[in-house]
């Protein structure tokens, strides 16, 4: 597997306007897109911080993953997006070099794209995602 690049971080957020409003004055972020992914119970905006992707997090509800982190842990950086070719084919070749998965089927993420997280005992404690245009 190879990944293209970092394709963005994922940060948790309580407030996601508030949390826009500070990425755009803080950073001259500018709103790439903004969705609501209820299969995944969150609340999403990807904002460009100039060649960069950030990706601000609001749950849905306390029992979605994304609340949950925010009950455990508070507000702050969530995960590491790496774009590959095929998130499929990228799947079936983490497992066979022994990484835990946590999607063993890609599932539909922002902007369409296809998606599948890897536990973060696999990559040193941080939780990763792969993501395709599919």
């Amino acid at each position: 597997m190879e990944a293209r690049g970092i394709h963005h971080l994922g940060v948790v957020v309580e407030d996601l306007d508030a949390a826009l409003d500070t990425y755009q004055r803080f950073f001259g972020a500018r709103l790439e897109h903004r969705e609501t992914v209820p299969e995944q119970g969150v609340e999403a905006a990807a904002v460009l911080v100039g060649d960069s992707r950030v990706e601000l997090l609001a749950s849905l509800g306390d029992e979605t993953p994304v609340g949950k982190f925010l009950a455990k842990r508070g507000p702050g950086m969530h995960h590491v997006a790496y774009e590959v070719a095929d998130v499929r084919q990228t799947i079936a070749e983490l497992e066979h070099e022994g990484a835990e998965l946590i999607d063993a089927e890609p599932r539909r993420g922002l902007f369409g794209l296809e998606v599948a997280f890897i536990h973060p005992d696999s990559l040193h404690g941080v939780l990763a995602e792969v993501v395709s245009r599919g």
